[in-house]
């Protein structure tokens, strides 16, 4: 029985220290985890606790143009916070803080009168001398924080490039977004050491955290050529009442974007943000994510895949009736009565579909499509911005012979503006594809080669540039020219789609062009105008001025030498447009051509009604006239 009784009370006192340890070992591993794993946690948790923090904006980098021109800065500002606890004379508080930032005095009471929150945002982007105010009428309770606001030196000049911020320091719209990480810095903060209801402890420790400023950028942009092109892109915009009126200035050696803009657009000082579908709808830069018919445009890359192909050459001739039958589908020429035989330099001037047509199906689906791809047409370009669309090119394995011949010569097909310009400045450069660029350097790294690779060779390039050359000096291009400069391009008609059909009356008149110094393609420019609205739609007469102009105005601010070879661009003899209507089509033409003009037909009427510019308007000789009918 006593050995029973000791056996149980071993075995009691075994269990009772099982237990304690196991208690000692839980608590020691909760006290290891508190202090070793969680402790930097806690600290947190308590900090939070025992300090008050106010925010500390970084300040945002500055954006400059090519030229070292501040496109985009920041100034200092403050936010104003409200801690209920620590308000002594709430009324009186309210009545200042009302009365110093002309806010309700109802509203700022009632937050001074919170039981439920700790701290309250009164106001942001307050400026220096408000501020001061605020800290001369030493108010308790009232705590002021450094922010900072945008602010854009030249107004409108590159807008839509640079793109919005909101009152938060972030990056909304352009290259503000695109590159928002490297712009925003790091924001810093100081903590004050408080009580539990937040009132800030007499002599109490203060931490101060600063704030690291975003990395500047220097764009490949010309504020200069920025706002030659704004200008003009208005004044096109006016003049011709259309929807908008967009265009890019490209460096051809190196892939930057010069110029970008779409009218209308918006001073970003005065931005309508009581407007929302203002403020979003003109802020976005079209040129980079839109996509359009290029029309006649397209025919650039039509011919440099034929050349670089080899299925066409300078001795080749063609003939246009004014249509051609594919595959039993009856295909017209923008000229209903034919250009009749012509030779491929004649083709490309008078800008014949059927001469485009020609060149496609000599390709075939399979060639062609390898050259659009190797073109980059219906991928996206790789710019540095947001919103960039692929455009849109049909499957391959569905393109029937009558689908490639309207793909030659720009319809069936959409690019986005910046994409086609990249390619073309490819083709009638020095052959080789880039990814246009906005940003040069960020911060103090320059970015690396935007190559991506050769598209043509050499000779390609050399005979397109010198076929292209000759739509400005003698074909539909002619408005286009500037006296002293060499310049090349090309037109573009383009009527737009509503619902899988033809938009009667809406059209993308458009012009791509390029101006060579010394010998050198130098600027690509790009101009379309969507849904010009007063009654002349071509891309001879409405887009290729403009692009005329904006040229010349860049060769003044560039200084670039003026060549007597090119001194009269295509010739200063002025003509008087002679009286046709009544006529024939086929007479007309005649007349017109023997006056030395260049003929658009515009209907498929046998008489001509009217002409455009009207009867007896003197233009330069080789100019384009259109005839109604």
């Amino acid at each position: 029985m006593r050995l029973y009784t000791l056996t149980s009370e071993k075995r009691r006192l075994s269990a009772f220290f099982a237990v304690a340890m196991t208690i000692v070992i839980v608590l020691s591993g909760r006290l290891i985890w508190l202090q070793i794993l969680t402790g930097q946690a806690l600290k947190v948790r308590a900090a939070e606790q025992w300090y008050r923090d106010l925010p500390l904006m970084a300040e945002r980098g500055t954006i400059y143009d090519a030229n070292g021109l501040v496109l985009a800065t920041s100034t200092l500002t403050y936010s104003v916070y409200l801690r209920p606890v620590a308000v002594k004379d709430k009324e009186g508080t309210a009545r200042s803080l009302s009365e110093i930032l002309d806010l309700s005095y109802e509203r700022i009471l009632s937050k001074a009168q919170s039981t439920t929150v700790s701290e309250w945002l009164i106001k942001m982007q307050v400026d220096k001398t408000t501020a001061m105010k605020l800290v001369a009428a030493n108010l308790d309770g009232v705590y002021l924080s450094q922010t900072y606001q945008r602010a854009y030196p030249l107004g409108s000049v590159g807008a839509q490039v640079l793109g919005i911020v909101s009152v938060d320091n972030h990056g909304q719209e352009g290259l503000e977004a695109y590159y928002d990480e490297s712009l925003r810095g790091l924001d810093g903060r100081i903590a004050t050491q408080s009580d539990l209801r937040g009132i800030k402890i007499k002599d109490g420790i203060e931490y101060y955290l600063p704030a690291v400023a975003g990395q500047n950028l220097r764009l490949n942009l010309d504020a200069g050529i920025q706002n030659i092109v704004q200008n003009i892109i208005t004044s096109a915009h006016t003049e011709h009442q259309a929807k908008t009126v967009a265009a890019l200035v490209y460096d051809i050696a190196t892939g930057g974007v010069v110029a970008s803009a779409s009218a209308p657009y918006y001073d970003l000082n005065e931005q309508p943000r009581e407007d929302v579908t203002t403020l979003l709808t003109q802020i976005k830069n079209s040129p980079i994510i839109n996509v359009l018919e290029p029309g006649s445009t397209f025919k650039i890359v039509t011919l440099a895949a034929a050349l670089e192909e080899g299925v066409v050459s300078l001795d080749d001739t063609f003939h246009c009736g004014g249509s051609r039958t594919i595959a039993g589908e009856r295909i017209k020429c923008w000229k209903t009565k034919g250009h009749g035989t012509q030779t491929l330099a004649e083709g490309v001037n008078n800008s014949c579909n059927c001469v485009f047509m020609d060149l496609a199906l000599r390709l075939g689906v399979e060639r062609y499509y390898h050259y659009l791809e190797k073109f980059g047409i219906g991928k996206k370009s790789g710019v540095d911005f947001h919103g960039e669309p692929s455009g849109l090119l049909l499957n391959q394995k569905r393109v029937r012979d009558v689908d490639l011949a309207r793909i030659g010569f720009g319809q069936a097909i959409a690019v986005s503006p910046i994409q086609f310009i990249a390619t073309v400045s490819a083709l009638v450069g020095d052959g080789v594809l880039r990814s246009p660029r906005f940003v040069n350097c960020v911060g103090e790294n320059t970015l690396t080669s935007n190559v991506k690779q050769r598209i043509v060779s050499a000779k390609t390039s050399s005979v397109l540039s010198q076929l292209l050359y000759g739509v400005v000096s003698q074909g539909s291009g002619k408005k286009a020219a500037v006296p002293g400069y060499q310049i090349g391009g090309k037109t573009g008609t383009a009527q737009k789609y509503a619902d899988g059909h033809i938009a009667a009356g809406k059209y993308v008149a458009s012009f791509l062009g390029y101006m060579s110094v010394n010998g050198v393609p130098r600027y690509a420019c790009y101009l379309y105008v969507d849904e010009p609205s007063t009654g002349v739609y071509y891309g001879s007469l409405v887009a290729a001025p403009y692009v005329g102009e904006i040229f010349k105005q860049i060769a003044a601010y560039k200084k670039f030498p003026f060549d007597v070879k090119y001194e009269n661009g295509t010739g200063n003899i002025m003509v008087p447009v002679p009286a046709v209507t009544g006529l024939s089509v086929v007479d007309a033409v005649a007349k017109l051509e023997q006056a030395g003009l260049f003929v658009e037909v515009d209907g498929d009427g046998d008489k001509v009604t009217g002409s455009f510019p009207v009867v007896d308007t003197v233009i330069k000789k080789g100019e384009p006239v259109v005839l109604f009918t």
